[in-house]
């Protein structure tokens, strides 16, 4: 067996070093809906065509010789799939589809040259990029947790096991007691990466030091929050690190069972996941007397109910014994009576990953990335309108700034294009999460920087927006949601979260008043402090978050009628600006009540009277001259 995992900003550079010729296309979920499957079976055929040695099982590096074909979990480059990488040269091709195959095959295959059109090229130096090692998105990132998701085999337990898998849970069982487990977890800082951030050291020695012979651990794979995917892709791209997690945790706390809860909507990592504890029973990592310790572990892989609080520790549970998801009150907390009421540590997706690095590189090297108080990396899911979206891990301490301009590449205009000035929020943390404006731009991502301005890290969704949304309408969005997904126990998470989704809609749809926005802010502090669970205590957090930062823009609903991002139908004022008329009639053309009035070559208006505001208009005007729609 080989040495631990190394850390490294890009791609793996062990293969390349080797010589050993990969192809690796991404099978995430995003580069399979866009027909990444279909590139890898064009690949095998046309490289066998070609007169290649098409080797498609697993072989050790430095055994054999031909051009290993395979697929991997989610590359983080998601808005350029499908991604299909190339060792040793390490080139990444994006948005390569079927017909790009015979090139990739012919130019660099046989002949060693890159396929020009294929490489990423950078908006603002307009230069192409032959791999990640010259790409912005990868050379700002510290890939540790996602560095193999986007490498290795998901579905090849021997690849894994060649780049140090199951070394770190041979020497937790072999060379370590329970204590000694929890001792290094808790000294290296990790905290966990579900949105609390609690010390996971504490939380494994508060389950290890209960005297009951039962215990579990469970994998919270229940990511729901919209707009991340961060767990999703760890579990489709390295299911056996997640794996190696549990067992790890599972000798520090004396357990001899685990759950891995994940969503059903997640169908591929429901499956990469239950082949992983397959392959690892078979070979021998999962069972009993695991590397000669006496000890048993066992686990299932159990499909979630679809809800969003079963995110919430004590609702999963109940759904895993087969009770509806809700919330219970705590304490006791589960490391005391958990899953049948038995000790049970659950920790996420992302925090199990990190444990087999602290495990053999030790606390030390752990703390050497990150800040003091919150060691090591975070995965962000980064989207909305940005240049590059997609899948990065970032030390924490990194700022926002960094993350947006830099590895996001700057914002967008409604049309894809960079606009320097175009920046007007994030929202980080989901439904749970808040808002970060330009001002914040140099805050320090961490648990307890966005905490002192009023945000949290949640799961890692980092949405990005321009200057053309309505913010107003970004706190009906996730109010809708956690309204939606509230389990109703509450009485105000279910009331409250309904009636703070009702007085959005006054001031969105112009009914709003002064005393309206007075009762957003009373009500949501209520909901806060009432609640019972997390869903509920930071449901509110998007409408007081947008109300802090952009009140004058919830007074423009409310008092002037106007939203200044033409995006509320009801409030919208269409009008043609004249300076920029050309007078081309497209608009005429597309308005379907014939509201657009004016000669050719001649500035045009919109009769208020007749218009219904659907926006025909302002998508069919090629000078942006149609205004507050």
């Amino acid at each position: 067996m080989e040495g631990p995992i190394q850390d490294s900003a890009v791609a793996p550079a062990t293969a390349a070093q080797a010589g050993v010729r990969r192809v690796i296309v991404c099978a995430g979920t995003g580069c399979v809906a866009n027909g990444s499957k279909k590139v890898l079976a064009a690949l095998e055929k046309q490289m066998a065509a070609a007169g290649l040695d098409v080797v498609l099982e697993f072989r050790p590096e430095g055994h054999g010789d031909g051009v290993r074909v395979s697929h991997s979990g989610c590359q983080g480059f998601c808005q350029m799939g499908p991604l299909v990488t190339i060792l040793p040269e390490n080139i990444l091709y994006t948005k390569v589809c079927e017909e790009d195959v015979p090139d990739i095959v012919n130019l660099t295959l046989l002949r060693g040259e890159p396929v020009e059109r294929l490489l990423y090229v950078e908006p603002r130096t307009r230069e192409k990029c032959l791999g990640p090692d010259q790409i912005p998105f990868y050379q700002r990132q510290h890939r540790s947790v996602l560095k193999e998701c986007g490498f290795i085999d998901p579905d090849e337990i021997r690849e894994y096991v060649a780049h140090g898998g199951y070394a770190a849970a041979r020497k937790a069982f072999a060379e370590m007691d329970g204590k000694a487990v929890c001792d290094v977890i808790a000294a290296s800082g990790l905290r966990g990466r579900g949105g609390g951030g609690f010390p996971t050291g504490r939380k494994w020695e508060a389950a290890r030091v209960q005297d009951n012979a039962k215990k579990y651990v469970i994998c919270n794979g229940d990511e729901g929050d919209p707009g991340a995917f961060m767990d999703r892709s760890v579990m489709e791209g390295n299911p056996h690190c997640v794996i190696e997690g549990m067992m790890i945790a599972a000798r520090g706390i004396g357990a001899d069972e685990g759950y891995i809860y994940v969503r059903a909507e997640y169908p591929l990592a429901v499956r990469r996941m239950r082949q992983a504890v397959a392959d690892a029973e078979a070979a021998g990592f999962l069972g009993d007397d695991l590397f000669g310790s006496g000890q048993s572990f066992r686990l299932e892989v159990m499909e979630g109910a679809g809800a969003f609080v079963c995110g919430e520790e004590t609702a999963l549970m109940a759904s895993i014994e087969g009770r509806r998801g809700m919330p219970a009150p705590k304490p006791p907390f589960p490391a005391q009576k958990g899953l049948w009421r038995k000790p049970t540590v659950i920790n996420n997706v992302e925090t199990l990953a990190q444990v087999p690095r602290i495990v053999m590189g030790g606390a030390a090297k752990y703390r050497e990335c990150g800040t003091e108080k919150s060691p090591g990396t975070k995965t962000f899911a980064l989207t909305g309108h940005v240049c590059n979206t997609g899948l990065i891990e970032v030390p924490f301490g990194t700022t926002l700034g960094e993350i947006v301009l830099n590895i996001g590449g700057g914002v967008t205009d409604d049309r894809g294009l960079i606009d320097k000035a175009g920046f007007k929020a994030v929202q980080i943390g989901g439904p749970s999460g808040g808002c970060l404006t330009p001002d914040l731009l140099d805050l320090p991502l961490d648990f307890d920087s966005l905490r002192s301005v009023g945000a949290m890290v949640g799961s890692g969704g980092l949405v990005v927006m321009n200057q053309k949304t309505c913010m107003v309408s970004v706190a009906r969005f996730f109010m809708e949601f956690t309204q939606r997904e509230s389990c109703g126990k509450c009485v105000l998470c279910r009331e409250g979260t309904k009636q703070l989704l009702a007085l959005l809609d006054d001031v969105i749809e112009g009914r709003g008043t002064a005393e309206t926005l007075e009762l957003l802010e009373t009500l949501g502090h209520a909901v806060q402090i009432g609640s019972l669970c997390g869903l509920g205590k930071t449901a509110p957090n998007p409408v007081l978050s947008t109300l802090k930062h952009f009140r004058k823009e919830y007074e423009e609903h409310v008092f002037e009628k106007r939203c200044r991002a033409g995006r509320c139908k009801a409030l919208a004022r269409p009008s043609i600006n004249p300076a920029v008329c050309k007078g081309c009639r497209l608009c005429v053309k597309a308005c379907p009540v014939g509201a657009i009035m004016g000669e050719k070559k001649q500035p045009h208006r919109i009769d208020e009277g007749l218009c219904v505001k659907c926006g025909a208009c302002a998508a069919a005007c090629k000078f942006g001259a149609v205004e507050g729609i």
